[in-house]
């Protein structure tokens, strides 16, 4: 597996850790006890509900080796202030077009500052206008506001 650093506000962090210990408990129990369910249901090379309990188990346990691979490689940051964008700002940009748009800087459920937009954004404060290289073509985008969530 490649490690990529990411950097996560405590809240951020805070979730990650929650879905790993609900993954890690009641989720991998209930996956475990339908395993043994489906055990029970006899002839395993034709038993539909085994195979599919045995995907599942499968699914679980790389959601929990990339979360803890996540977690692992995680820094913690404080971002306090509005005065530029962090990792757990939320921004409203406009393109050269006028056409606006929020995002929230986060690695979970939001715009992660590895991606064009994010990278662009970081750093910036209110009225700046940074370059995207987007996949589809590079654009500008004027920072309007910032706030933390």
């Amino acid at each position: 597996m490649t490690e990529t650093h990411e950097h996560l506000t405590q809240k951020q962090h805070d979730e990650l850790q929650a879905e790993l210990a609900e993954l890690e408990g009641p989720r991998r129990t209930e996956v475990v006890q339908a395993i043994k369910t489906a055990r029970e249901f006899g002839d395993l090379s034709e038993n539909f509900e085994y195979h599919a309990a045995k995907n599942e188990q499968g699914l679980l346990e790389a959601r929990i080796a990339k979360l803890r691979e996540r977690l692992h490689a995680a820094t913690v940051v404080e971002h306090d202030t509005d005065d530029h964008v962090g990792p757990g700002s939320i921004v409203e940009v406009a393109d050269e077009h006028g056409d606006t748009m929020e995002v929230t800087i986060s690695s979970i459920g939001g715009v992660s500052t590895d991606s064009p937009l994010g990278s662009a954004l970081m750093g910036a404060s209110v009225g700046a206008v940074v370059d995207v290289d987007a996949p589809r073509g590079a654009w500008k985008a004027r920072v309007l506001s910032i706030r933390r969530a």
